[in-house]
């Protein structure tokens, strides 16, 4: 039996994908009411806001790495970010890098393996789902947080 390959998605699409999921993170921490941002929790959690400075620390620095091969250690907490504009600024900051970052991949570099933060061995594909699922998981949480706040959630299927 032969084996093809076919490409289901370019490198664009993927990218849109991607920054579609940031978009609804980012609207998800402009309806926190900056108090709770910071110090609402459940259940033991981390606050979003502490939430939120984990997915800084990964996405776009994890992708910095795949590009360069330079290993950092994983920063999940930033002392620095003490308000939401401040988080928001930081998440913008971080999507330009990362669409920055993304010239630089090409389709061949995907199934390579990788060990982002120099701890997490998978391919260059695992990699990035990973940084997406995690998202996905987090503003999850976000979301629980928001509807015992009694606030609204952006609708999720709105990624722009």
């Amino acid at each position: 039996m032969k084996t093809t390959h076919s490409q289901i998605l370019t490198l664009k699409d993927l990218l849109e994908h991607w920054q579609g999921h940031r978009a609804l993170t980012r609207k998800v921490i402009e309806v926190f009411p900056e108090k709770e941002l910071f110090e609402f929790s459940i259940g033991g959690m981390r606050s979003f806001a502490h939430i939120t400075q984990e997915l800084l620390g990964i996405a776009a620095p994890g992708l910095r790495e795949i590009v360069t091969g330079e290993t950092n250690t994983l920063q999940e907490h930033d002392a620095t970010i003490q308000s939401k504009s401040h988080l928001l600024d930081r998440w913008d900051k971080s999507t330009l890098e990362i669409n920055s970052l993304w010239d630089s991949m090409t389709l061949e570099r995907f199934p390579e393996t990788v060990k982002t933060f120099g701890q997490y061995e998978g391919t260059v594909w695992s990699s990035i789902f990973y940084f997406i699922d995690n998202e996905i998981h987090h503003r999850g949480q976000g979301y629980v947080y928001l509807r015992a706040l009694n606030i609204e959630p952006p609708y999720f299927w709105v990624r722009e």
